[in-house]
């Protein structure tokens, strides 16, 4: 054995899948876990086309919760359309002791108290809530000198009065602050004052008092140290007087409460109901986009459900020979319902596939099980379209309905369990195999008799043993159960197809499927992948290659082709 023969046939499980891609290349100086790592890499990665991909399955949904995001935004456009508004400047004169540049903020902040929006909702006679009055204005800082006040209302003419009163409120109100800081200003004077007053008179008459009395000692040391004193409580006296005078007299705070005026008196701004039903509605269908976007993205990331051929091949074990588009299946929507389905476009493509499977020229009858990965609605539809196919090809037909619910035989409308033939005339000759719900591994021709639990051998498999004696296909339709095992299979025929809805079922469930089909002695033949991405450019038939490669199948029973 060479040394590109000994690697591809390398018995480690681990690197079998690199060394065998190695064999097929010829390049075998390239380690298998090297291998397996670079062909692998871009199948792992959530790349944007993964992203692109899962946006454009999920568009129904996206497209859906768009569409309810411009209604609801337009419905609240409609039900609570947007305020009015009106807006007012304010021009601010300041007193000489006073910053511009921090006093505007400080008439800013008073501007958007309470007090103020109190003061303002008493002069319009409101006596509603202060908190819907007073979050229904804001107060932008323009210059250092002017204030503008946005009102919003119900009307036009109320945002313009509640405007207009709001900045006529906050000018009184500042007014009524400036008087108040130059009352109190001239008080404490005052008081300063009649302090020094009383100072001045207590040294007056103490120096009277001295000079009363001419022979008292220490009289003159006395008088000296009062005499400068009394001096000193004049000029405090004075000083404070005058200050009084000039605080009396003084016009800055005339000037700053007659200088502050309305600037510009409150005007509507422009409104347009039309521009607001627009922005409303591009709004929710933004939000609902990006909602609806990133469920889809988020849920396609953390999935663990197969979509890629190549994934799916993998985990059967086998290769997907034919992936078709989704196949849409209904119970009420003409076209959808029933075996009408089975004339669209993939179905038809399955359908023919599986007739391509049909082994040809071989023993009597020709067999093929069918078993369904996931849903088995769409290879329910398929298998029934097949049979009748062949009926109206003049050939006999069985078809054992194996699948949990029946699905087949509820397409051609035969309910229940037993065996029994159609009736109408087109389907004389399909006979319908339908095991009691208790036979959970209904055996086939081939296949040891089901025993009830009363000890007695059920006729199903005798009846069907018969039948197919006649028949020139038998076709099967077989769910595998981890839980009951998947032997039976091997009674009905030696050839199965997998049917897997993509994105349904996880790599755990379609491996177990595949095991199961192996492990009963069957040839798992190929994989058909139902509702497969467009954008999906892996090779699903590449499995097959790689496995013939090998050596061997993995799973006993299957053969070479």
């Amino acid at each position: 054995m060479t040394d590109r023969e000994r690697v591809a046939f390398s018995p480690d499980p681990d690197n079998a899948l690199a060394a065998r891609r190695a064999y097929v290349r010829g390049d075998v100086g390239l380690s298998a876990g090297a291998a397996s790592r670079s062909a692998d890499a871009a199948a792992d990665l959530v790349s944007l086309g993964f992203i692109m991909a899962a946006i454009r399955r999920g568009a129904r949904l996206w497209v859906a919760t768009a569409l309810l995001g411009l209604v609801l935004g337009a419905g609240v456009c409609i039900k609570e359309p947007p305020a009015y508004q009106a807006s007012a400047s304010v021009l601010l004169t300041y007193s000489p002791d006073e910053t511009p540049s921090s006093a505007i903020l400080d008439n800013q902040a008073v501007a958007q108290s309470r007090t103020v929006a109190q003061l303002a909702m008493s002069k319009l006679g409101i006596r509603d809530g202060l908190a819907g009055f007073d979050g229904a204005y804001t107060v932008s800082v323009m210059t250092d000198r002017v204030l503008l006040f946005t009102v919003r209302a119900r009307s036009d003419r109320a945002a313009v009065a509640r405007a207009n009163a709001i900045a006529a409120a906050f000018l009184q109100f500042r007014a009524d602050q400036l008087e108040a800081g130059q009352d109190l200003l001239v008080t404490s004077l005052e008081q300063q004052v009649a302090q020094a007053r009383q100072l001045q008179g207590l040294i007056s008459t103490q120096i009277s008092q001295l000079k009363a009395r001419p022979r008292m000692p220490g009289r003159r040391v006395l008088l000296k140290s009062l005499e400068p004193q009394l001096g000193q409580a004049n000029k405090t006296l004075t000083a404070l007087e005058q200050s009084v005078a000039n605080a009396q007299a003084s016009t800055a705070t005339l000037t700053a409460v007659k200088g502050s005026v309305i600037l510009d008196t409150a005007a509507p701004l422009q409104y347009s109901r039309n521009k607001y039903l627009l922005v409303y509605a591009a709004t929710g269908l933004i939000a609902g986009l990006v909602v609806a976007l990133a469920i889809v993205v988020l849920r396609a990331v953390v999935s663990n459900r197969l979509r890629r051929r190549d994934d799916i091949a993998r985990a059967l074990g086998a290769p997907v020979k034919l992936s078709v588009g989704p196949v849409r299946l209904s119970r009420w929507r003409p076209g959808r319902r029933g075996l009408a389905a089975a004339r669209s476009t993939h179905a038809r493509r399955i359908t023919a596939y599986l007739r391509s499977c049909v082994p040809v020229g071989g023993q009597s009858p020709a067999a093929l099980a069918v078993v369904p990965v996931g849903d088995p609605g769409v290879a329910a539809l398929s298998v029934a379209a097949l049979a009748l196919e062949y009926v109206r090809e003049g050939r006999q037909v069985v078809l054992a309905d194996l699948a949990t619910g029946t699905p087949a035989a509820r397409l051609l409308l035969r309910r229940g369990g037993g065996f029994r033939e159609a009736t109408d005339e087109e389907a004389t000759r399909l006979t319908l195999a339908v095991p009691d719900r208790d036979d959970l591994t209904p055996a086939g021709p081939s296949g040891q008799p089901w025993v009830s639990p009363d000890g007695e051998h059920a006729w199903f498999t005798e009846s069907v043993t018969t039948a197919c004696a006649e028949a020139d296909v038998v076709l099967s339709l077989a769910t595998v159960d981890p839980s009951v095992g998947g032997d039976h299979i091997a009674s009905w025929a030696d050839r199965v197809v997998a049917v897997v809805n993509a994105g349904e079922s996880s790599w755990t469930r379609i491996r177990a499927v595949g095991e199961l089909v192996r492990l009963a002695g069957v040839s798992l033949y190929a994989g058909v992948v139902a509702g497969a991405d467009k954008a999906d450019e892996s090779l699903g038939p590449l499995q097959a290659r790689e496995t013939i490669v090998s050596g061997r199948w993995r799973g006993p029973g299957t053969e070479y082709r």
